[in-house]
C-alpha cells in the first residue's frame, strides 16, 4: 500500500484467478485468511501493514457507525 490504496486488483487475480476461489469463498475470507493464500503462492513476502495504514483504513471503513451500531456489509 505504498500508494494509500489496497491491491485489489492484484488480490482478487490471485483469489479468483490462481487459487479458483468462487466470488462467495473470496469475499467470506479474512485479511489474514487472505494473507495465509498470499503466503502459499508468493512466499512470505508480504508485511503486514503499518499502525497508520491500519488507522487509516479504520477511520475509511469503520465496523461500528458512529452511534456505536454495527455497520452491514452488503456484497454483490
Amino acid at each position: 500500500m505504498a500508494d494509500g490504496r489496497f491491491p485489489w486488483r492484484a488480490m482478487m487475480a490471485l483469489g479468483f484467478g490462481r487459487l479458483a476461489l468462487s466470488s462467495q469463498a473470496f469475499w467470506a475470507m479474512t485479511p489474514r485468511e487472505l494473507a495465509a493464500a498470499a503466503d502459499t503462492v508468493f512466499g512470505p513476502s508480504f508485511e503486514p501493514p503499518a499502525r497508520s495504514d491500519l488507522h487509516h483504513l479504520m477511520q475509511r471503513f469503520p465496523d461500528r457507525t458512529a452511534d456505536g451500531h454495527a455497520q452491514r456489509r452488503h456484497h454483490d
